[in-house]
């Protein structure tokens, strides 16, 4: 059976780029008939907090990316320990005490030689004694060894991969503090809870490279991987300094719909063209990863709001009833005023100025040379309450009055009661107005 995983840290909140990792993930269990789960990596005490869980749920509820299973790190500390015991055993790990200054101090002097900045293994020269008296002092690190050849796999994206595991330092597994850092865990995580396929970022290549050298270490077969690009601006910048405005909570209240924001995301970077879809299963369906590349993609938030307007405009009024409710449109009105309104809406928030210019008028437009025109014009507006007809008995009296035709007849009274050149159909609207300001 298919098993992903999707396994933020609870130290913030959920951003376009995370939901990227979290769809690919949530869509490839779901497409296989598979297991989906959530795994929080809260093994950093001081910056996981139950508010930014609780955030992560929240919006990955609200998209209906529903889990099967979920799991958090902080109650696995034990076998964590076991495997590092394990890597013990086999000579696989080995304590280090450089400071981070002492650590910086020999990249540069790497660098300034033109080497890559690789750590030198210079734990493993320690005597006993050594070792000792640097424990007096500081706390030791934990490193895994790596087996310096090259690491090799078939990439479900970026297709064959080989690294030469002699161009990255031995990774650090468990901080001097005792904190066990990703790498570790996910690795346990990962076989215990049976992962098959893991999809991320295209910054974690050389992650699972030491990723699989620890999971063979340790007597485990590796998941399938497969890295994504990742996300730039619209011009190709870093997004890195913008998530923070770009977390799904902020794109939630800004009125983005979750199905246009899941189509969107899920046809981003890949060969086919965005297309909205209404039903998950949609989504589930038209999903291949084989269709996405590895060049970097440009996101741009203002690509979702077309698409939520196309979402909403094919609503039935049952799935806006609760704005409605909010906004104060009368049951017996909402079906007629959604009809009206919904092809003029990018956001559901923007049905509630509409309802204003229903119930409170609109302040009018009328241009200078449109001022007596509009004068008389209004001397032959039909009595309230308007009727479908009414627009049209109106224009009809205007017109035979005025001798105007075509846009100079309709325009300047569509702007005298609406305020607006643009709208719904003025047959459509006027029976629902309930004050006209233009009157006096």
């Amino acid at each position: 059976m298919t098993v992903t995983r999707f396994a933020p840290s609870p130290t913030g909140y959920l951003h376009v780029g995370n939901l990227r990792t979290a769809l690919f993930n949530f869509l490839i269990a779901r497409k296989s008939g598979g297991k989906f789960i959530l795994r929080l990596d809260d093994t950093d005490p001081e910056r996981s907090k139950p508010e930014y869980a609780d955030g992560i749920k929240k919006d990955l509820e609200w998209l209906g990316l529903e889990w099967d299973q979920v799991e958090t790190q902080s109650s696995r500390l034990d076998r964590y320990q076991e495997a590092a015991d394990r890597l013990r055993e086999r000579e696989r790990f080995y304590e280090a005490f450089e400071t981070p200054t002492e650590l910086d101090l020999k990249r540069k002097k790497q660098l300034n030689m033109g080497n890559p900045p690789v750590y030198d293994r210079a734990a493993l020269r320690l005597s006993d004694t050594e070792k000792d008296a640097l424990r007096s002092e500081r706390p030791g690190h934990w490193r895994f060894l790596l087996d310096q050849s090259r690491i090799n796999w078939n990439d479900g994206i970026l297709g064959d991969i080989s690294i030469d595991a002699a161009s990255v330092s031995d990774p650090v597994l468990i901080r001097g503090d005792g904190q066990i850092l990703y790498t570790l865990a996910s690795v346990v995580d990962d076989t215990d809870m049976g992962i098959t396929h893991v999809v991320r970022g295209s910054d974690h290549v050389t992650n699972t490279a030491t990723q699989i050298q620890i999971m063979e270490a340790l007597g485990f077969d590796a998941p399938n991987f497969a890295h994504h690009s990742l996300l730039t601006g619209p011009q190709g910048e870093a997004l890195s300094k913008r998530l923070g405005t770009l977390a799904l909570r902020d794109l939630r209240e800004r009125g983005v719909e979750p199905m246009a924001l899941l189509s969107h995301m899920a046809r981003l970077g890949a060969s086919e063209p965005v297309e909205l879809c209404t039903e998950m299963q949609q989504l589930v369906d038209g999903f291949d990863l084989s269709n996405f590349g590895a060049p970097p993609t440009k996101f741009d938030e203002q690509d979702l709001f077309p698409l939520t307007a196309k979402y909403l405009h094919d609503l039935p009024v049952s799935e806006v009833k609760d704005t409605l409710n909010e906004i104060g449109v009368p049951e017996d009105l909402q079906e007629r005023f959604w009809n009206v309104a919904r092809a003029n809406i990018t956001v559901k928030s923007d049905l509630a100025g509409w309802w204003e210019l229903c119930t409170k008028g609109a302040d009018p437009v009328i241009d200078d040379d449109d001022t007596e025109f509009v004068a008389e014009a209004l001397k032959l507006l039909p009595d309230m309450p308007f009727t479908p007809e009414s627009w049209s008995t109106w224009t009809s009296a205007v017109k035979e009055a005025s001798g105007r035709k075509g846009r100079g007849l309709f325009m300047p009274l569509r702007k005298a009661l609406t305020g607006m050149e643009h709208g719904p159909d003025m047959s459509q609207l006027m029976p629902l107005l309930q004050v006209v300001r233009a009157k006096g």
